[in-house]
């Protein structure tokens, strides 16, 4: 079978150039339906499938985001590695904006979302099985390596490894806030990924970040001086960044039977599936086969 890439789009990345042979899939999952539809087509050799996180438009919060539906509908559709582009702000000096960063950790703070298929938010998800998926290293390492050799080969300046602090938002952090994610040693903040992060390893599916530096947080001193036209400028040059290194990137795809996440759920499932629901299987077989 051949690799089909599954890219996340993040703020300012709403569609990808050089796609051939492109259609629109409307997908339908047991968790509903994902921010919009996927964008199918091929890049080289490689079958490539898009979805913006926030809707064409930028339409829907963060906290509003359905990444249960989103993870599930790339998963449906038979992706095989899963890349997230996500803008974030810097938390280092030395991650400058237009920097990219392939991060290697989360940080989770996030309150308001469900990340996990295996819950019990509500009645569609009552007399689900419960799993415990191993996420020490959330991010496939193979699969990182190949983001950030294709990111240099693009020229980009880019900070192998690092750690993503992922907040609730939709507000920005308080000094204070950023000031104490600072002495964590964190490299980027953001409000997205790590709730992908996790998912993604429930759907056994590689997965990396490329986290796209727009300005420093608020811990910055010179940070207020920064105006709105140069971080959208920034942006848009971290938006074509990011697409040539997805271009390069599906050159050099790993293995996916090698990646860490192969197999997350084989013994993570604690509930003896003799006891669930016909129904509630049948929710489950994407996931559990």
């Amino acid at each position: 079978m051949g690799h089909v890439l599954g890219v996340i789009g993040g703020s300012g990345l709403y569609s990808l150039d050089g796609l051939v042979d492109v259609r629109e899939e409307q997908v339908e999952t047991p968790w509903g339906a994902p921010s919009d539809a996927i964008v199918r087509g091929r890049l080289g050799d490689v079958e490539l499938l898009f979805l913006p996180r926030h809707g064409r438009g930028h339409r829907v919060s963060p906290s509003g985001v359905n990444y249960r539906a989103n993870l599930a509908a790339l998963k449906k559709l038979g992706a095989t590695h899963v890349l997230a582009v996500s803008a974030v702000g810097s938390m280092k000096e030395e991650i400058a904006p237009g920097h990219l960063v392939v991060v290697d950790q989360y940080i989770d703070l996030t309150r308001r979302r469900t990340p996990t298929f295996f819950s019990y938010d509500g009645a569609s998800d009552l007399g689900a099985p419960v799993a415990h998926v191993m996420y020490a290293d959330p991010v496939c390492p193979l699969l990182a390596a190949a983001v950030h050799e294709a990111a240099v080969e693009t020229g980009s300046v880019v900070h192998r490894g690092g750690t993503y602090v992922c907040i609730e938002g939709p507000q920005f952090s308080t000094r204070a806030e950023s000031l104490v994610y600072r002495s964590w040693g964190v490299s980027v903040i953001g409000m997205t990924s790590a709730t992908e992060a996790k998912l993604a390893r429930e759907a056994e599916l590689p997965f990396a970040t490329l986290a796209l530096a727009t300005d420093y947080d608020c811990w910055h001193e010179t940070h207020e001086d920064v105006t709105v036209e140069q971080v959208v400028a920034v942006m848009k040059a971290n938006v074509d960044r990011a697409k040539s290194t997805i271009a390069a990137l599906s050159r050099r795809l790993p293995d996916p039977t090698k990646s860490i996440a192969n197999g997350a759920l084989r013994g993570a499932v604690m509930t003896d599936m003799a006891t669930v629901s016909a129904e509630v299987r049948e929710r489950y077989r994407l996931l559990l086969g």
